[in-house]
């Protein structure tokens, strides 16, 4: 930007986008200080570099504001966890699957997860039993994003909220 720029030749545009021509970076620094704006070079690879006359100060404010917006209008996903047990029984399961449905609906992901405690590590294939059916329940408001998996004594299974076109009202 301005005093910083070292190139022979630059090419030189408006702040407005219209093309000055090519010139030395002391005319077109001098033609930046006339109109009481800065010189920034937006374009260092190009052939000759291309700098723009404009407000850099201006410009800056523009950009953060920007990017201030676009923090504002980001949805944080958040993982919300559901444990549940090997011999669950039905009221509790579908007590489980209304805690998740909620957390579908507000836009969070689930995890899915059973933890094997003593001699139920022998019967893993119960743990798949109950993740499948969990998933067949909420198969009408989630998608698995990740099958069941046993990783140690725990079993995880990872679902996600269905895109707004397929999901049923």
């Amino acid at each position: 930007m301005n005093e910083q720029i070292r190139d022979k030749e630059v090419r030189v545009t408006d702040a407005d986008g219209a093309q000055l021509g090519i010139m030395s970076s002391r005319e077109a620094l001098q033609l930046a200080v006339e109109r009481n704006l800065d010189l920034v070079k937006i374009a260092p690879t190009a052939n000759p570099p291309v700098c723009r006359i404009m407000d850099y100060g201006k410009y800056r404010f523009e950009q953060q504001k920007k990017e201030k917006e676009a923090r504002k209008n980001q949805r944080v996903v958040d993982i919300k966890e559901i444990r549940l047990s090997l011999n669950i029984d039905t009221n509790d399961f579908n007590t489980k699957v209304n805690h998740a449905k909620r957390f579908l609906k507000d836009g969070d992901k689930v995890k899915a997860s059973i933890r094997f405690r003593g001699r139920e590590m022998a019967h893993t294939d119960l743990g798949y039993e109950v993740m499948k059916r969990f998933a067949q329940v909420m198969s009408e408001f989630a998608v698995i994003e990740k099958q069941p998996k046993l990783e140690g004594r725990s079993m995880q299974m990872f679902l996600a909220p269905l895109p707004k076109d397929k999901a049923q009202k």
